[in-house]
């Protein structure tokens, strides 16, 4: 039996907002765990938490490695931000320090601390590649039940990849976007078929004032038709809006989910510009489960 601390610890949870379950578990630097054993857990957890994050300590830094029931995930925003939201909040250094360094794959990743003064950590997304999108708006959203007519006429569908390959598509009205219910295992194949990880489907029009876009994000190729809070979909998007002149210079704030007056909250900054340009997606998490996971045989 090995045990492994463990926490499950929500992303984006805030006020009435459920937040994105995340799990994590702890390795220590020397940490001997086989790709299996991490594979075996997040399969187990499958309904508990939508991905498992490995999290080990590194001689200035710390590495990411994440799972979904059904494959290694290569980037999970909304563990990320769970996870480096709990690990700054539990340490009194951490929380002096202004910005930390993360390792996810190849990429290094920049967490910013404002956990002191905004209660919330932002993330720097992979740099975006911009895909050739395969894929009419129509065709897209017949894969999700909807109405080529629910479809924005002016804006287009992208596929960008800021740590996940994303399919975007524009919707016309939140109602549109509220009352989306594809089904998954078709959805699943089609995404599996066309090189997609995820599917972003957006509208302009939102239910609260203070939010800029409302999304909702479809990701049956991981186990589940739908993710709650994202942070590498809504990163892409950031690109996206950017590409559209959409762009907020103050940052934009999503809400995002199928619930109309409890959203999750997501919120986007962007620094650099050109192809130097990053997006950084950032929110609060809330602890739920702290404990030890044990792996048996």
């Amino acid at each position: 039996m090995k045990p492994f601390p463990f926490k499950k610890i929500d992303a984006f949870a805030d006020g009435l907002a459920s937040g994105n379950p995340a799990g994590c578990i702890y390795l220590g630097a020397d940490t001997v765990i086989a790709a299996a054993e991490m594979q075996r857990i997040a399969r187990e957890l499958k309904g508990f938490v939508n991905e498992v994050g490995y999290l080990r300590p590194l001689e200035d830094s710390f590495a990411l490695q994440f799972y979904s029931s059904e494959c290694e995930v290569e980037f999970c925003g909304h563990a990320t931000i769970a996870i480096m939201y709990d690990l700054i909040s539990d340490s009194e250094e951490l929380r002096r320090k202004p910005e930390l360094s993360l390792l996810v794959g190849a990429d290094r990743l920049v967490v910013v601390n404002r956990v002191p003064q905004e209660d919330a950590v932002y993330i720097t997304a992979p740099p975006p590649r911009r895909l050739p999108c395969p894929l009419a708006a129509g065709e897209i959203a017949r894969a999700l039940a909807a109405s080529a007519s629910d479809v924005d006429a002016v804006l287009p569908a992208r596929l960008i990849n800021a740590g996940l390959r994303t399919l975007i598509l524009p919707l016309a009205a939140l109602d549109a976007c509220l009352a989306l219910l594809p089904p998954q295992e078709e959805l699943r194949l089609f995404c599996e078929q066309h090189g997609v990880d995820i599917i972003l489907v957006f509208a302009r029009e939102t239910a609260l004032a203070s939010a800029h876009f409302r999304t909702r994000v479809f990701a049956p190729k991981y186990g589940y038709l739908e993710d709650p809070a994202t942070g590498s979909g809504n990163a892409a998007f950031g690109h996206y809006l950017h590409d559209q002149g959409l762009w907020r210079p103050d940052g934009v704030i999503i809400e995002q989910g199928p619930s109309r007056d409890n959203p999750n909250i997501v919120r986007l900054r962007s620094v650099g510009e050109g192809h130097d340009r990053r997006i950084l997606f950032g929110g609060r998490a809330v602890l739920r489960i702290s404990g030890q996971y044990c792996l048996h045989g």
